[in-house]
C-alpha cells in the first residue's frame, strides 16, 4: 500500500461491496490523500467510468489485445522514432519512470532532472511504469490529463515511451481499484494521435533493434490478475479468455525472442521490500483471486523467472535493486515507483538487495550493449531539480540463450 492508497477491507470484493463498507485507508494509516485532478471518494470522473469503458472500447480494432513491434506504425506521422543503432556509447540506452503521472511539482522535478540525464547519457527510448493518469485514468482519448500529466512533464525527452497499464489507470468507481481494465484501451487509442506515448496494445513487446535484435522489452497488463477487487466481466477473470491469451503470448514471445537481453516491463512486482509487498502477498492479503496477486506469481515463477534477464516494475513508490537469487531463477527485480511519489522511508519485507532507497524520488537508466546489460539508479532532489547517480549494477551474462531463428507469423 503507498501513503494514498484506497486499501480493501478484505479480499475480492466487488467494488459496490467495497463501496458499502467505505473506501479506507490501511489500518492505523492516515486519511486518504489525493494528488492532481482528482475527485473525492466517489466523484464525477469515478462514476462516468464504467458507462464511457464500453465507447472506448468499441473503438478499438479487433485482436487489440497483444502487437509485435513497429517502427511507430499506427501513431502520428512524425512520432519519434524507435533507436536503430546503439548511442556514441555503445549502448541503447533506456530511461525508467514509475507511477509517475499526477502532474505535480514532483513530477515535473523528476522529469526535468531526467532530461539533463537523457541528454549525457545519449537516451534513445523512455518507458512509463504505469499509473500513467492518476488517480482514475483517462475519460477518453481526448483526455486533457494526457497533457497535464505527461505530454507537458515530459517536454524534451523527444524519444518513443513504451508506456504500461497500472491499476490507477484501469480504475472504476474506486480510485486505484483496478476493477474497469478496459479504461485502459483508451491509453491504447491515445497512442495514435501522441508522438511519444507508445502503446500498441494492452500488451506487446519491442525489440531492439528490431532487425538484429539486442534487447527485447516484454509489456505486460498486470492489472485482471492484480486488481483490488473482483473483475465482473468474464473477458477478464483471472482466468478468463484475456489472461489466458496474454501467458500464452507471453510464453511464446520468450521462447521465440532472439534478443541477448530480455526484460520484462510490469506494473505490480514480483518481488518488493516496500509496503506493497509481492506477488501472492499483496498488502498483507493471503487468500482469493484478485487482491493477493497470486496467479501473478505463478505467471512470474513458471514464465519469466529463469528466462529473462530483468523485470522491471513500478506500483511500490520506492527504489529498489533486489538480487537475482535461485527463487528468481537469476532473474532481477527491480523496483521504480519513485518518480513522482515516495514511501514511507522503510522496508518491510527483506529480500536480498543490492540497494534500495523508500523516500527519495527518483529514475533509472537502462543500458544494454553487446557485453553487458547495466542499471543505473538516480536520486533526485526536488526542490533543485537535480539527479545524484545512487546506484549501478550490470550483468555480464544473460540469464537464458537468445532463440536461434526469428519468431514465424
Amino acid at each position: 500500500m503507498c501513503d494514498d492508497e484506497l486499501i480493501p477491507p478484505r479480499a475480492d470484493l466487488t467494488e459496490q461491496e467495497w463501496l458499502r463498507t467505505g473506501p479506507q485507508a490501511p489500518t492505523g494509516g492516515p486519511p486518504p490523500r489525493t494528488t492532481g485532478r482528482v475527485p473525492g471518494s466517489l466523484g464525477r470522473r469515478a462514476l462516468l467510468g464504467t458507462a464511457m469503458a464500453g465507447a472506448a472500447l468499441a473503438a478499438l480494432p479487433a485482436g487489440a489485445g497483444t502487437a509485435a513491434a513497429a517502427p511507430r506504425s499506427g501513431g502520428p506521422a512524425d512520432s519519434f522514432p524507435f533507436p536503430e543503432h546503439p548511442n556514441s556509447h555503445g549502448e541503447f540506452a533506456v530511461l525508467i519512470t514509475g507511477d509517475a503521472g499526477t502532474g505535480d511539482d514532483a513530477q515535473y522535478a523528476v522529469a526535468a532532472a531526467a532530461r539533463d540525464v537523457c541528454r549525457t547519457e545519449g537516451v534513445g527510448l523512455a518507458v512509463g511504469l504505469g499509473d500513467n493518469l492518476y488517480e482514475n485514468g483517462p475519460e477518453s482519448d481526448h483526455d486533457a490529463e494526457f497533457q497535464d500529466k505527461f505530454e507537458r512533464p515530459n517536454a524534451g525527452i523527444d524519444v518513443p515511451w513504451l508506456m504500461v497499464l497500472g491499476n490507477h489507470d484501469c480504475s472504476g468507481l474506486i480510485p486505484g481499484s483496478g476493477g474497469d481494465p478496459s479504461r485502459g484501451d483508451r491509453e491504447v487509442l491515445y497512442a495514435t494521435r501522441s508522438r511519444r506515448w507508445y502503446m500498441p496494445a494492452r500488451y506487446y513487446s519491442v525489440p531492439l533493434p528490431a532487425a538484429h535484435p539486442l534487447v527485447e522489452f516484454f509489456v505486460l497488463d498486470t492489472i485482471p490478475w492484480s486488481s483490488y477487487v473482483v473483475q465482473l466481466d468474464p473477458y477478464y477473470h483471472w482466468d478468463g479468455p484475456y489472461m489466458r491469451q496474454q501467458r500464452a503470448w507471453l510464453d511464446g514471445a520468450l521462447r521465440a525472442s532472439r534478443a541477448r537481453w530480455k526484460v520484462v516491463l510490469s506494473h505490480h512486482p514480483y518481488l518488493n521490500n516496500g509496503k506493497h509487498g509481492s506477488a501472492g502477498a499483496y498488502d498483507g492479503f493471503t487468500v482469493g483471486n484478485y487482491t493477493s496477486g497470486v496467479h501473478l506469481k505463478d505467471l512470474y515463477e513458471q514464465v519469466v523467472c529463469g528466462r529473462t534477464d530483468l523485470i522491471l516494475s513500478g506500483h511500490d513508490h520506492t527504489l529498489q535493486v533486489l538480487e537475482p537469487t535461485a527463487r528468481t531463477g537469476g532473474t532481477g527485480q527491480v523496483v521504480c515507483g519513485a518518480s513522482a511519489k515516495t514511501g514511507d522511508g522503510r522496508a518491510h519485507f527483506d529480500h536480498p538487495a543490492a540497494w534500495q532507497d523508500f523516500a527519495a524520488h527518483g529514475f533509472l537508466v537502462l543500458k544494454a550493449s553487446a557485453t553487458r546489460l547495466t542499471v543505473d539508479v538516480y536520486t533526485v532532489d526536488v526542490p533543485t531539480r537535480r539527479a545524484t547517480l545512487a546506484h549501478r549494477t550490470h550483468s555480464t551474462r544473460p540469464v537464458a540463450p537468445a532463440a536461434r531463428t526469428a519468431a514465424t507469423a
